[in-house]
């Protein structure tokens, strides 16, 4: 099972995945002019605040209701990369699953989009992004690599049957 490049490239996805859930994604920031300079992270988790001594600014913490996408699409990425990993004796399945783990990867930034656009209407938060943002973009690519790789192994194991 591991032998196969297919395999690695699923491994990997997975490892990133894992690590993706303990990253801070994106760091959202007041704007300069504002009286009080706070800082949050959004992670997979929520949104953490990582502002030093908020108990000493005596302000209210901000919440962003809704955070369980981000954590479910990021949760379902290892998850499903696993499984695929086990479905080596079915090959097509395998392929089918690896698209849809793509589209996942894809529509991970779709959902960080979302919460970046509501942050930044009603709270006027700057945003920036952190290095943990391209794991979905290396996920994809390893996705698509695998997938490829699957369907060569099919090709081949369809051309060997032929054959006999």
């Amino acid at each position: 099972m591991i032998q196969r490049i297919q395999s690695l490239y699923l491994l990997g996805i997975v490892i990133l995945g894992i690590i993706l859930f303990f990253m801070p994604v994106i760091q959202l920031t007041t704007p300069e002019q504002a009286e009080i300079q706070r800082m949050w992270n959004i992670e997979a988790t929520g949104l953490d605040e990582v502002t030093p001594n908020l108990e000493l600014l005596m302000v209210e913490p901000i919440h962003l209701n809704g955070l369980w996408g981000l954590t479910l699409a990021t949760a379902l990425i290892p998850i499903l990369a696993f499984v695929v990993l086990f479905l080596y004796k079915r090959r097509i399945l395998q392929a089918r699953l690896n698209i849809f783990l793509a589209m996942l990867c894809i529509g991970y930034y779709g959902i960080l989009a979302i919460y970046i656009w509501f942050a930044k209407m009603n709270f006027n938060i700057e945003w920036n992004i952190c290095f943990a943002a391209c794991i979905p973009l290396i996920c994809l690519v390893l996705t698509l690599g695998a997938t490829r790789r699957i369907l060569k192994d099919e090709a081949l194991v369809r051309a060997a049957d032929r054959i006999r």
